[in-house]
């Protein structure tokens, strides 16, 4: 067997033992992107079910419901996309094997033709023969040597042949599992699919019984703007004081040369806040119902809502947590947006509403992840922290500060 047929065979035989590696570490990413959107999923199913019960076609469950349509249709994705990547690998499989089978037939074919060779060459020849027969001894070596190469030479490819038959078989079972796993997946993607359209009729109905609730959604919205208007007022207050306190501060200390207070110190710990960009813990575990800026209504036409923060939609009483360690400078009750607290962070400030109590009072020193509170539900279900990053009176999208 030539030098360039036996590279082939090895590179087969390489390529064969990659692919299955490949591929698991493809379904390992797949299985565990599921994993977290199941996960996911499960947490949303719970806060619709928990808001539909309050109140059924309320807005609040509309929000859940779009997350939920959102999160089946990531889902439906995914394994969409395992789909494919079984079907490259069932293709490449299905090459290897067609590789094997050819390669597999030669190898018989060129031992055949060599065992008859052989046979027809040297039957019956024994070392004895050759050595009365050779006209000297170094012939007679060249000779014996030539019959131990033919020797090896068959070993090595019966080894050959043994090998690649193992192979082809153990091909074909990858082959008929991956092809089980495809059709699992496909009722799979049939089973969700079908229930993306149940989800997608629901988002129809509530929609349709909220379209009829037009004038108490202008209501409720034209509340939740005024007292978002009164908290807005509130922050500005507070840190046109913080920025006054601070340029006392900084008088103070030049006049008496102290040394600074790194626990206190404005600069140090806006530096500090800073530095912790896209680092920072979830307040509350929950969804984002509402993004950040300028949005379409997600019921009345032609109304476009501003957020100055982002509402994180969650199970009832949930637990809210402060993002970092700083001073609270203010709590105020309104009675749309309930509790709101008002965390000073040095130059940033970060703002907390939508609570049913307050554990912390104004001027206490929190920590990262201090429980400060638990949700607010209100009439229609619904569980909704609206929280805010700004830095002094400019609000700051929080997306790009938690960790994601």
């Amino acid at each position: 067997m030539s030098y360039a047929k036996i590279l082939y065979l090895f590179l087969l035989l390489y390529i064969f033992s990659v692919v299955p590696v490949v591929a698991q570490r493809n379904k390992a990413f797949f299985l565990r992107e599921k994993q977290r959107k199941l996960e996911k999923i499960k947490a949303t199913e719970s806060i619709l079910n928990e808001t539909s019960l309050r109140k059924q076609n309320s807005l609040g469950e509309l929000t859940a419901l779009n997350q939920r349509i959102k999160d089946q249709e990531t889902l439906i994705t995914l394994v969409e996309y395992e789909i494919e990547v079984l079907n490259l690998e069932i293709k490449k499989n299905n090459d290897i094997l067609q590789n094997l089978q050819k390669d597999l037939l030669k190898l018989k074919a060129e031992y055949g033709a060599m065992a008859f060779s052989v046979q027809k060459t040297l039957s019956g020849v024994t070392k004895l023969m050759l050595l009365f027969s050779s006209a000297s001894f170094d012939q007679f070596s060249m000779r014996v040597k030539y019959m131990e190469q033919y020797g090896k030479i068959r070993k090595s490819q019966v080894e050959a042949i043994k090998k690649t038959q193992e192979k082809l078989a153990q091909q074909v079972l990858e082959m008929e599992e991956r092809i089980q796993e495809k059709n699992e997946l496909l009722r799979d993607q049939v089973a969700q699919k079908d229930k993306l359209n149940k989800l997608n009729d629901k988002q129809q109905v509530i929609i349709s019984v909220l379209d009829k609730q037009e004038k108490k959604l202008k209501q409720d919205l034209t509340q939740a703007k005024n007292e978002v208007a009164k908290l807005d007022k509130m922050i500005e207050d507070i840190v046109k004081e913080e920025i006054l306190k601070a340029k006392k501060k900084a008088i103070e200390k030049q006049k008496a040369s102290k040394t600074v207070d790194k626990a206190s110190d404005p600069i140090i710990l806006s530096s500090s806040f800073e530095k912790n960009k896209s680092k920072l813990p979830w307040p509350v575990k929950g969804f984002v119902s509402q993004k950040f800026g300028r949005q379409d209504h997600p019921v009345l036409k032609g109304i476009v809502l501003q957020n100055d923060g982002i509402n994180i939609q969650a199970s009832q009483n949930a637990t809210v947590r402060t993002v970092f360690s700083g001073e609270v400078r203010a709590i105020a009750f309104f009675q749309t947006l309930g509790n709101s607290l008002i965390i000073s962070h040095g130059d940033y400030f970060t703002v907390y509403s939508g609570l049913k109590n307050i554990k912390v009072k104004t001027g206490q020193q929190v920590t990262a992840n201090q429980e400060i509170g638990s949700l607010l539900t209100n009439i229609d279900g619904i569980s909704e922290l609206r929280f805010q990053i700004r830095k002094n009176t400019k609000p700051l999208n929080p997306i790009d500060w938690l960790s994601p």
